[in-house]
């Protein structure tokens, strides 16, 4: 079944930089990082291959933000390669060597190598993004009667390939199996950090935030799709309950729904809530709550897809302030547009 969840909780050319390599002596400071449920099966199965052609990447667009960048180093941590899409345009490129020194001195001391961590200063709207998709993906050739039509993967042979060998019968497929050409990525999944988010900007330049959030939501799915990518979490935000983000209770995630649920309350009653929500007030906090039932309906219409999407109000980082991005990146930017 289609898989979508919440928790409360000018385009350039591309330019490109990677490592993999670790020298420094201590940890970093955070805690450690459990394995991800979502993207662990797709995990290179040789530990030796780290970062090598046959590799898998879990994909961050707006990884050199505030959030993106304490994703990232957890990622590393967790032994995930990682690739960094980000534009610049509310962050900065020192964070990436920050991110790389935090990283290596975590595996100097277990003496292990780091995983990859690529970047690209890139637009994650750009059409640029095909060429960096088309980079990190394959083809592989199969039958088409090798491959399951409900799970896109290969399934059993089909009965008419069956030989009756007993009775001297052979029993051949009535068609020649059809050879395809099937895509394969490298990327097992993608994590979008790449909206805009100042409130204050969103009311005096609605027509930026609709295009950069939901219509590139839109087209950034598309690609995806096209490349065999159907592992997303999404950077939604706690502005998606409206009014019911100020009422003094705690929020579930059934205040905000996509489609009809039903859910257990605390008192053990079972309730049902419609979709919808009351007093989203800015061009941002609706555009968030339309990339969600975007994502809520493509999940529903689509059961390869496997979608989260994450709703916080003020991330805190647990590193030392500017440990990750700078005071100097703090003191730079709007206090009401931080590089997250």
């Amino acid at each position: 079944m289609a898989y979508f969840s919440t928790t409360a909780t000018g385009f350039s050319s591309p330019s490109t930089f990677s490592s993999s390599v670790s020298e420094t002596a201590e940890a970093a400071s955070t805690p450690g990082t459990e394995r991800s449920l979502l993207f662990d099966d797709d995990v290179a199965a040789d530990p030796l291959d780290i970062g090598g052609a046959n590799s898998s990447f879990i994909m961050v667009v707006g990884g050199l933000g505030y959030i993106g960048s304490h994703t990232v180093l957890e990622l590393l941590k967790a032994n995930y390669n990682v690739l960094i899409i980000d534009d610049l345009s509310n962050s900065y490129e020192s964070v990436l060597q920050r991110i790389e020194s935090l990283a290596s001195e975590h595996f100097a001391t277990l003496q292990r190598s780091m995983p990859a961590i690529h970047f690209r200063q890139l637009d994650y709207r750009s059409s640029h993004m095909r060429s960096i998709l088309a980079e990190y993906s394959t083809y592989k050739v199969s039958n088409k009667s090798d491959i399951s039509v409900s799970t896109g993967r290969p399934g059993r042979f089909p009965y008419s390939a069956l030989q009756r060998t007993d009775s001297g019968i052979d029993m051949q497929p009535e068609d020649e199996p059809e050879t395809t050409l099937r895509r394969e990525s490298r990327i097992s999944g993608v994590i979008h950090f790449a909206a805009y988010k100042s409130v204050e900007e969103s009311i005096r330049q609605p027509l930026r935030y609709y295009s950069n959030n939901v219509c590139g939501l839109v087209d950034f799915l598309s690609l995806l799709e096209e490349f065999a990518i159907k592992n997303f979490v999404f950077s939604s935000s706690a502005t998606v309950y409206g009014e019911g983000a100020n009422c003094g209770v705690p929020l579930r995630e059934e205040l905000c729904v996509h489609h009809p649920e039903t859910f257990q309350g605390d008192d053990g009653i079972e309730r049902e809530v419609s979709p919808g929500v009351m007093g989203l007030t800015s061009p941002y906090g609706r555009s968030k709550f339309m990339c969600e039932s975007i994502l809520a309906d493509v999940a529903r219409s689509d059961p390869s897809w496997s979608i989260t999407a994450l709703r916080y109000f003020n991330p805190v980082s647990l590193l030392a302030f500017g440990e990750m991005c700078g005071t100097d990146t703090y003191l730079r930017l709007d206090a009401t547009n931080l590089g997250c």
